[in-house]
């Protein structure tokens, strides 16, 4: 089994080039990379047009761009990255023999997340030690399920945020995800920009209210707020 890779993406531009040249590798063993733009206002779409095997635009909402490139994906294992995230160079073989070996149809990454500060390191630990006790899979583990799975659970929820977690509660009824110790490593630039406490901080009252029934589009517009 091969994968297509599925990068959803909004005004990337400072990063793209790199982020793509760094699947360059999986391609050339067979995988497809698909780029799936939001609606990026900067250079982003003439960037990635050269570096992925497909590039599509629909309108704003990672989990509407996620579920426009499985569509189109033609590989039989969906792997969802985001933009600013770097997956092990033996990527494909990690999941293809990960999933054989435990006959599951989904899962997802350890994670590193790259950055100077010190609790960035005790806050990737938080994150696996969380997705291995409750299994859910976030955006950042780069999840992948197989296109059978994907189907069947439904795709993505399309709604303003807590796609990753919604669409996990999906697949964990058909059974636990396969976790990938090896770790792939992602931007630390989110926890860095506004402060790593307050950050998590936000991201565990968010999440919380999702659990109690939140509206996801008044979460979107609160963590849109925090980001500015």
């Amino acid at each position: 089994m091969t994968l297509s890779i599925i990068v959803p993406v909004l005004n990337e531009a400072e990063g793209i080039v790199a982020s793509l040249q760094a699947l360059e590798p999986l391609r050339e063993r067979g995988c497809e990379v698909i780029v799936v733009d939001g609606g990026s206002s900067d250079n982003t779409v003439a960037l990635a047009i050269p570096l992925a095997d497909q590039l599509l635009v629909t309108g704003a909402g990672r989990a509407r761009q996620m579920n426009a490139g499985a569509a189109a994906a033609i590989k039989e294992i969906l792997c969802f990255l985001h933009a600013d995230t770097r997956l092990p160079e033996a990527a494909d073989g990690l999941i293809r023999a990960g999933l054989a070996r435990s006959r599951r149809s989904w899962g997802r990454f350890d994670v590193r997340i790259e950055g100077r500060h010190p609790l960035l390191r005790v806050v990737a630990t938080l994150m696996n030690w969380r997705s291995r006790l409750t299994g859910i899979a976030t955006g950042d583990q780069a999840m992948f399920v197989t296109r059978t799975l994907f189907e069947a659970a439904g795709r993505f929820p399309e709604i303003a945020l807590m796609e990753d977690i919604a669409f996990s509660h999906l697949l964990q009824r058909y059974g636990p995800p396969l976790c990938i110790a090896h770790r792939l490593s992602t931007s630390g630039r989110r926890w860095e920009k506004h402060g790593v406490l307050r950050t998590v901080v936000l991201m565990w009252r968010l999440r919380l209210a999702y659990r109690l029934g939140a509206d996801p589009d008044q979460l979107a517009a609160r963590y849109v707020r925090h980001d500015r």
